[in-house]
C-alpha cells in the first residue's frame, strides 16, 4: 500500500482534479451558466495538464532534491507537455474552428438541394472539438496551481 504515501503521485492527481473542478465556477463567473462537462473536458482555465506536471516536478524536487535525476525527468516532461498545450494542441483547436465553419457552410448549401430541414439536429453534423489546447496564460496559471498544490500538500499531509 505504498501508493498511498506516494507524495508526487498524489500531488499530480489532486492538481488535475482541482484544476478540472475549478473550471466550473470560473466559467460560471464569466457566463452565469453552469457547464458540468468542463469537469472532463480539455482546454480552458486553468490547464490541468500544466498543473499536473508542475505538481509532479515540484513534489519530486521536495522529496529528492532539484539536483536529482528524477526531477530532471519530471522537469523535461513538464516542459514538453506545457509546450504542446500552447502549441500543437492549441493550433489543432484553431483548425477545428475553421473545419467546423466549413462544415456549417457546406450543410447550408446541401439544405437547398435535399430534405435537410426534416432531419434531427444530431444527424446534421458532428462538430470537432475546438477547445483542445491552451492560451499561454492558462498554462501559466495551471503551472502555478500545480506548484501551490504540491507545496501545500507537502506541508499539510506528507511533510509530517
Amino acid at each position: 500500500m505504498e501508493i498511498f504515501s506516494n507524495f508526487p503521485l498524489w500531488a499530480a492527481l489532486i492538481s488535475i482534479g482541482f484544476a478540472q473542478f475549478i473550471k466550473v465556477p470560473l466559467f460560471f463567473i464569466a457566463t452565469r451558466t453552469f457547464d458540468w462537462s468542463l469537469l472532463t473536458s480539455t482546454g480552458g482555465m486553468p490547464s490541468s495538464h500544466s498543473g499536473a506536471v508542475t505538481a509532479l516536478a515540484t513534489a519530486i524536487a521536495i522529496d529528492f532534491g532539484a539536483d536529482s535525476p528524477y526531477f530532471a525527468i519530471a522537469a523535461v516532461f513538464g516542459i514538453i507537455v506545457m509546450f504542446d498545450a500552447t502549441g500543437v494542441r492549441r493550433h489543432a483547436g484553431e483548425q477545428a474552428t475553421v473545419v467546423n465553419q466549413l462544415v456549417t457552410d457546406f450543410n447550408k448549401i446541401v439544405s437547398e438541394f435535399k430534405q435537410w430541414p426534416d432531419k434531427k439536429e444530431q444527424e446534421k453534423r458532428k462538430e470537432l472539438k475546438e477547445l483542445l489546447g491552451h492560451q499561454p496564460i492558462e498554462v501559466f496559471f495551471g503551472g502555478l496551481l500545480g506548484i501551490v498544490i504540491a507545496v501545500t500538500l507537502h506541508f499539510t499531509y506528507f511533510g509530517i
